[in-house]
């Protein structure tokens, strides 16, 4: 029998989301997933999701605890899996280890899990309990959640701002809006998501290399580059297309032949997709094509018509705004473009908002629905 738990974590749960954390961005297109197991109070084994094809976080921990998994408790941050997939179902090795007790935070949403772990677990005498730690087990996999409920993937709209919402100068210039320190969190960040976005744009002026360079060193793990260029201008030695990351370049017939051969040539995963109807490319579609490449979530870095672009389609989940004390005036480009609100009662306003500094500089952060963040 499953019963509903408390939603507020205790010490085993939090133990579970917080291995659950670090390895988040790390699993995709799997979700991050933690895992404590418990025996007469203390931990006697742990473990969190591997990458693709290697162990879940269940199997792991199961692993740790040896002969002491049998009777234990198994605190857990997502419905363990019943299926083959690259590995066998984790409710078959948690049974064959007799252990007691399930408490997982939240059902699976994917079609072959959804439901039918609790089931197995639940026909084997295995007591469940269903929530706690749910609210931030959810967050964790946000961008896994978005992508098996909506088939799309969860896009965080990010931005460094004057004060008076300014992205560069008035010539074009952008570094730098923000500081050393609020740099080194967006590379953290980079190694936490599975793909970054730009417009072409921003590739011809600020020439990005869009990797993860925490401690400016090259991350063992790096985003998919997205460069959105409708008409082929991404010069053939733009620093998107260097280093080892991979690069997805998303076009429209318009862009010439040559240029995509070009591009294809240098490395680049060219993707041909419809307009918008005023020439750009189509940002649903695109949304599609990186949700089946296994994109769970979109770190949108601009320029300013890219935002507003995305905002314009309703795509934006969640939103990074980094605020600089300065001003920079005259018409200098902002953070977001598009159509805009025409009333201030239209004005998109944020949930669950959260405020960090990082020196001079503040990261408001915050999402777009009220339930974005437990999607």
């Amino acid at each position: 029998m499953s019963v509903r738990g408390s939603s507020a974590p205790g010490e085993f749960m939090s133990r579970a989301l917080e291995l659950a954390r670090e390895v988040q961005g790390r699993t995709s297109p799997n979700p991050s997933v933690g895992a404590v197991l418990v025996k007469d109070g203390r931990t006697v084994g742990e473990g969190a999701t591997e990458r693709p094809g290697d162990r879940h976080a269940e199997v792991v921990a199961l692993q740790a605890a040896g002969a002491g998994a049998k009777g234990a408790t198994m605190y857990v941050t997502l419905e363990p899996c019943s299926h083959s997939g690259r590995t066998p179902p984790c409710t078959e090795a948690i049974i064959a280890a007799g252990v007691a007790e399930v408490r997982f935070a939240h059902e699976d949403p994917d079609a072959n899990v959804s439901g039918k772990g609790r089931e197995q677990l639940e026909r084997a005498g295995i007591a469940l309990s269903e929530g706690e730690g749910e609210a931030e087990a959810r967050r964790i996999n946000e961008g896994y959640l978005m992508h098996r409920t909506q088939g799309r993937p969860f896009v965080i709209a990010k931005f460094a701002a004057s004060l008076d919402g300014k992205i560069a100068a008035t010539s074009g210039d952008s570094r730098w809006v923000s500081g050393p320190g609020t740099r080194g969190w967006s590379h953290e960040l980079r190694t936490r998501i599975d793909a970054i976005a730009v417009g072409v744009s921003t590739v011809v002026i600020d020439n990005p290399q869009l990797t993860a360079r925490p401690d400016d060193k090259l991350s063992d793990h790096q985003p998919l580059r997205v460069v959105i260029d409708s008409r082929g201008r991404t010069p053939k030695d733009a620093g998107v297309l260097s280093c080892d990351a991979p690069t997805l370049i998303a076009t429209t017939s318009a862009s010439p032949e040559a240029w995509r051969d070009e591009m294809a040539q240098a490395g680049a995963r060219v993707e041909v997709l419809p307009d918008d109807g005023a020439g750009r490319v189509s940002l649903p579609a695109l949304m599609k094509t990186l949700a089946e490449c296994d994109v769970l979530t979109l770190l949108v870095e601009g320029g300013g018509v890219l935002h507003g672009s995305f905002f314009d389609e309703g795509l934006v989940d969640k939103v990074h705004a980094v605020i600089a004390p300065m001003i920079i005036g005259g018409d200098a480009p902002s953070a977001v473009a598009g159509r805009g609100a025409e009333r201030m009662a239209d004005a998109l306003r944020l949930h669950e908002v959260t405020v960090e500094q990082f020196g001079q500089d503040l990261l408001v952060t915050g999402y777009t629905s009220a339930r974005a963040s437990v999607v």
